[in-house]
């Protein structure tokens, strides 16, 4: 039945890529199209950049106007990180209009979202293929974290108000989403909830109390300026790049309390008559381990996104001191410090959290109940 049901996903996923709806899902407003002549005769090229404007001759292939062939202008400004420079054969994300009877077209960007399909299914099969149940949770969790990130909290942040109260409130929805969809109202999500709400609200808290000290203003962040002038100064950008700290260190959190737990899981469910000391030693000895890499794990994520600004530093022989006492580079230096030590709360008062609760003894029925604090957790038979 599993095979079947494996089959079934991925004999949909590849239906829905390859046969071209996945392009209706998501392409309501804009066309696609497909590029069949260019004209490069009024573009200069200068150095790798590149002015003026390319003609093209671009077929629509979807929506109410497909099949029309519009001619379009390609403004080149010379600005590599926005403009697009498009060759033949190519598909592309277009706006259609019509003006007075007549369609004007204009091409907004290469589409890539057939690629992204690609490296997505990839994802999906593998994931479905090695974790089964527990990854086609995962794929669910991850779907209603999306749907949490951009129906509630984008807006939320929007507005300007409370940013940081709904920045923490909106993580700790999502953590309790993706911890108790992957492992259920069970001791292991309780504990690795518990665990990651010990690191989150550290991690608020240390933001809250030294984020004033380094007096940075937020402006750092991409596009910073232009949040701020599009919503008429109504947006306090430091309260969103607080909010972005405690964001980049949750995911790490959670990353860490269900790996304790699990761990404790194990060692309880292979040896049932552990005692609490023991899971608590091993515990810390797997912590110890798991926290060294982590911490060098956060800063590669976050120096992997400025090698560019590294090797600039280096071509202008920039000292360190100056390297380090710069806005930009001080605000992910905040970032990694104050997640590390988020993470570094975590482990053990995860590990306290699960050697306590696995180290309760319940009675060996179909379906048992842990009654902890006035709490009961449901779980299924496990051997323990």
């Amino acid at each position: 039945m599993k095979k079947i049901g494996i089959a079934v996903v991925v004999t949909f996923l590849a239906l829905l890529v390859f046969s071209g709806k996945l392009e209706g899902y998501f392409f309501k407003k804009e066309s696609i199209g497909r590029v069949l002549t260019v004209d490069n005769s009024d573009a200069i090229v200068q150095g790798i950049s590149k002015v003026g404007c390319q003609h093209l001759t671009v077929k629509v292939l979807t929506g109410k106007h497909k099949g029309k062939i519009l001619e379009i202008n390609n403004l080149l400004s010379g600005s590599i990180e926005y403009d697009e420079f498009y060759i033949e054969k190519d598909k592309v994300l277009m706006a259609v209009l019509e003006n007075n009877g007549r369609l004007d077209g204009k091409v907004l960007s290469l589409l890539r979202m057939d690629k992204i399909a690609g490296l997505a299914f990839i994802f999906v099969i593998l994931l479905i293929i090695y974790a089964r149940k527990v990854g086609f949770k995962s794929l669910l969790s991850f779907a209603g974290s999306i749907i949490i990130i951009w129906e509630y909290l984008i807006p939320a942040l929007r507005k300007g108000e409370n940013v940081f109260i709904i920045t923490v409130f909106a993580l700790i929805l999502l953590s309790a989403l993706i911890i108790f969809l992957v492992a259920g109202f069970t001791r292991k999500g309780f504990s690795a909830f518990l665990g990651t709400m010990s690191g989150l609200f550290v991690t608020a808290a240390l933001t809250f109390l030294f984020g004033d000290t380094f007096r940075i203003d937020g402006m750092n962040q991409p596009l910073a300026q232009s949040v701020v002038f599009s919503s008429f100064m109504s947006i306090n950008i430091l309260d969103i790049f607080y909010a972005a700290i405690v964001i980049g260190a949750s995911g790490a959190a959670m990353d860490i309390a269900m790996d304790m737990t699990a761990t404790i899981e194990e060692l309880k469910i292979h040896n049932p008559d552990i005692s609490r000391k023991a899971l608590i030693k091993s515990g810390f000895n797997v912590g110890r381990s798991v926290i060294g890499t982590m911490t060098t794990t956060l800063l590669l994520a976050y120096s992997g996104g400025f090698l560019t600004l590294m090797i600039l530093f280096m071509e202008r022989n920039t000292t360190i001191l100056q390297i380090l006492n710069m806005k930009m580079v001080t605000s992910e230096i905040i970032k990694i410090i104050i997640g590390s030590i988020g993470l570094v709360v975590v482990a053990p008062i995860t590990t306290y959290i699960a050697s306590f609760i696995y180290s309760v003894e319940i009675k060996n029925n179909k379906n048992r109940v842990l009654r902890l604090s006035g709490i009961f957790f449901k779980e299924k038979q496990q051997g323990i």
